[in-house]
């Protein structure tokens, strides 16, 4: 019943997951350059941020997208909505757009993709060696 349930469980989640996590995103860069002064955050640890961010949506978005095949099309859409999130911050007081940032969170996506087609390898293989 359990082998049956958590597949079931992925394929309804995967995309709300996707969603709600560029939600997360989208909160994040909507915070004010004076509220992440006094977050606790320490200074100097956005790019870090950026970079687990994107790596969470990476993963997510090859999950969703079902195959290691599409992984170049995961980091792409990862990359593309880190596009939208510079821009979006250039309407948020004392935030800037930076296209470094954008540059770590494609680099961010590409480690989530490549951490997720290890966890689906893994996957496979005990399933083989299952039958």
């Amino acid at each position: 019943m359990r082998e049956k349930l958590l597949p079931l469980v992925i394929r309804t989640l995967k995309w709300p997951a996707v969603v709600g996590w560029m939600g997360v995103i989208f909160g994040l860069s909507s915070l004010t350059g004076q509220q992440l002064a006094g977050s606790l955050i320490p200074a100097g640890w956005s790019s870090l941020g950026h970079f687990g961010e994107y790596a969470i949506l990476g993963l997510l978005l090859l999950v969703a997208l079902g195959s290691r095949d599409r992984a170049i099309a995961a980091i792409a859409l990862a990359s593309a909505y880190g596009i939208t999130d510079e821009l979006h911050q250039l309407f948020v007081p004392g935030r800037t757009s930076d296209p470094v940032d954008w540059l770590v969170d494609t680099a961010g996506a590409a480690t989530g993709v490549f951490i997720a087609i290890l966890i689906m390898r893994t996957i496979q293989v005990r399933r083989e060696r299952q039958n």
